[in-house]
């Protein structure tokens, strides 16, 4: 019974989020745009299941709401600084970097949400990874301590990532 379940709804909690993500992207709701909603649900995850990595076995999904929380807490506070270093720094004044962080993560779903997390931070940017996945490379608008900002990232995100992902 369960292996039928899972060979219809392989992910069955993206088959919810997507249901209610595109009922809430409708301008009212109705009745045909939540069964739509549903269908996408079961056809999307589904289609794709082929190219799903397996569930990462030592996830604590306890530990990710707070990460997600502080994740968008630092936007919100990225985003002001931003806005305040676009109105009041002159161009000849930015410092801009690149930063290498090492990294201690070796999950891939735990360095994808580290570099999503830095991308989706206004000033910062995600821009490559190193082949062996040991170190990501990192654009900052504009900084006076680059080794700050590094330190920053591992304290604050993947030292967190590793407690969610048990690394």
């Amino acid at each position: 019974m369960m292996r039928a379940f899972r060979w219809l709804l392989p992910h069955p909690f993206l088959t919810v989020v997507l249901a209610i993500v595109w009922t809430m992207l409708q301008n009212k709701v109705s009745s045909g745009m939540v069964v739509f909603g549903i269908i996408l649900g079961i056809i999307i995850p589904w289609g794709t299941a082929a190219w799903w990595p397996d569930t990462p076995k030592a996830f604590r999904w306890g530990r990710m709401i707070p990460y997600s929380l502080l994740v968008i807490w630092d936007i919100i506070i990225a985003n002001i600084e931003v806005a305040w270093i676009v109105l009041t720094v002159p161009n000849s004044k930015l410092k801009p970097a690149w930063i290498v962080i090492p990294l201690e993560l070796r999950k891939p779903e735990a360095i994808t949400i580290l570099a999503g997390t830095i991308t989706l931070t206004p000033g910062t940017v995600s821009a490559d990874l190193s082949d062996e996945g040991h170190s990501l490379l990192v654009h900052v608008l504009h900084t006076d301590n680059p080794d700050s900002v590094r330190d920053d990232i591992k304290n604050r995100y993947e030292r967190r990532l590793k407690e969610i992902f048990k690394s």
